[in-house]
């Protein structure tokens, strides 16, 4: 099965000289990497590591994850693995992410970061709040189990396209969670290792950026259970 990596970034160049060789030997067929408006050397960091470089200019990690799917149309993987580019997953455990997929026991695969060993400081109080409501949300209105909406995950490409993904900023996450709940997808977790992010979180890292993201993500998921299925 074709595997492919999509990463979004925003200068996020000093993550991606430590991230790059740390991807090096894993079973992929390619890496794109989504600059999202980055000021500084992004993209050449990722081309220079072999990495196919899509320019989003518009800020926001949903609409630089469209942008990368609208770029993988073309010829698109059986699976796609998300990742961050700020080296806070790690990659050793891509092939542990993709297993239940490619055994065909699974369509969605999340890493979590609960279940796994988050290194001291890596995950802030309000991002641990901020899952526990938001998968117990999840729990109570659609019958699913998850315990992180992280952003290491995998996925079949087909079962993808039919979530018919939308959200173009923090509502990413929860939107796939949500519709793969609704649609009746097969759903597991991995325990995932996170480790403290290189540089400053561009939504943890600011009291702006948790308010932010907090928000969107209960709008997201009351305004899904509002309108049921999709």
């Amino acid at each position: 099965m074709n595997v492919d990596l999509l990463i979004p970034a925003r200068n996020e160049a000093p993550a991606l000289t430590v991230l790059m060789p740390e991807l090096e030997g894993l079973p992929l067929r390619q890496i794109c990497l989504v600059d999202n408006g980055s000021t500084d050397e992004t993209a050449k960091i990722a081309r220079q590591s072999g990495c196919t470089v899509v320019f989003h200019e518009q800020p926001g990690y949903g609409g630089a994850c469209l942008a990368g799917l609208a770029y993988l149309q073309a010829d698109p993987p059986d699976i796609l693995v998300f990742m961050d580019a700020d080296r806070s997953d790690d990659p050793t455990q891509l092939p542990e992410l993709i297993a239940p997929i490619q055994n065909g026991t699974a369509d969605l695969v999340i890493g979590s970061r609960v279940l796994g060993r988050a290194e001291k400081g890596s995950l802030t109080p309000q991002q641990r709040f901020g899952n526990g409501l938001a998968t117990r949300l999840i729990r109570w209105f659609w019958g699913v189990t998850f315990t992180d909406l992280g952003p290491f995950r995998a996925i079949r490409w087909q079962a993808l396209m039919a979530l018919n993904m939308e959200d173009r900023d923090f509502g990413w996450t929860v939107e796939m969670q949500i519709k793969a709940a609704q649609s009746g997808l097969r759903c597991v977790e991995i325990p995932a290792n996170y480790r403290r992010r290189i540089g400053i979180s561009k939504i943890s890292g600011t009291l702006r950026g948790v308010v932010l993201a907090g928000s969107k993500i209960l709008w997201t998921i009351f305004r899904a259970r509002l309108k049921g299925k999709p």
